[in-house]
């Protein structure tokens, strides 16, 4: 079993009671469509964590669909998002005994009152805990260094007011090996590991499952590139539904090329069980 600590935390939220429920909320308008509005707390200097709004459409399709479980999601990501109001469409594809598919879209207004689309997903959703407990893997966890010896944004400089908000709201502390990028001294190997959790203690759920792929800093500090790396296409397929305790993300990239990096995400549970992985396509903004 892994070496962790539980997040501290005053009083722990619950799945359901914290504050990543209460910013993912939406409100039926009518079938199929509902409001939101998009928290500045989830935010990277002025950009909306991809994470954080794919649990926001996730969430829309576990309402809309006859199934509560994301499988496999797969998100298209148009247009940057904003803090504020925003409209989900949800459309049923296909439903079945064991698994239903749909399709989401997110739109927002720009400033002539025009609907913009910001992102557009399809995805299948089943029942977790239906699923049989055979398991045949050569997966392993990942190597990462236990929690009391890794390293938060709280060891930082302080930064920018407004610059990582986000941060406020996890509980990341980054293995010591993959931030060379933080000293100047990049390894060059694409590589990110932390302990992952919520800053208010709430335990992990598959709709959480979805941010913690996209809330590590990019693989491309490590390569040696700075700034922002706006996500193009992100699919997460859910294993499992996660054990109460910290999660172990892994990220890797191997192939940046014509500006594009992918990232190959690995999600690990307390029990040691591979929850989620995902794949990205990345955009490296390059000199």
């Amino acid at each position: 079993m892994p070496e962790a600590a539980s997040a501290p935390t005053a009083t722990r939220a619950t799945i359901g009671d914290s504050e990543f429920d209460r910013d993912t909320a939406l409100t039926l308008r009518e079938p199929g469509v509902y409001d939101v509005d998009l928290s500045a707390g989830w935010t990277i200097i002025s950009a909306v964590n991809g994470g954080y709004l794919l649990a926001v459409l996730g969430r829309a399709l576990a309402d809309a669909l006859p199934h509560s479980d994301p499988f496999t999601i797969s998100a298209h990501y148009l247009t940057a998002s904003q803090p504020g109001p925003a409209v989900v469409r949800t459309d049923i594809v296909r439903t079945g005994r064991t698994l239903s598919t749909g399709q989401a879209s997110l739109l927002q207004y720009d400033d002539e009152g025009r609907e913009v689309e910001r992102i557009r997903v399809l995805a299948s959703y089943g029942d977790l805990d239906a699923l049989p407990d055979d398991v045949r893997t050569t997966a392993r966890p990942p190597a990462i260094t236990p929690m009391e010896h890794c390293f938060g944004p709280e060891d930082g400089p302080a930064p920018v007011d407004g610059s990582s908000a986000i941060a406020d709201r996890l509980m990341l502390k980054l293995d010591p090996s993959t931030l060379g990028w933080a000293l100047g001294q990049p390894s060059g190997k694409g590589e990110m590991r932390a302990w992952f959790g919520l800053a208010d203690g709430r335990d992990p759920d598959p709709l959480s499952l979805l941010l913690a792929v996209d809330a590590l800093p990019p693989t491309a500090f490590e390569i040696g590139i700075s700034g922002w790396v706006p996500t193009v296409e992100l699919t997460v397929h859910v294993r499992c539904r996660p054990a109460p305790g910290p999660l172990r993300v892994s990220i890797t990239t191997r192939n940046l090329a014509g500006g594009f990096l992918e990232e190959d995400a690995e999600v690990w549970d307390s029990a040691d069980r591979l929850v989620a992985q995902s794949r990205q396509l990345a955009r490296a903004r390059l000199g």
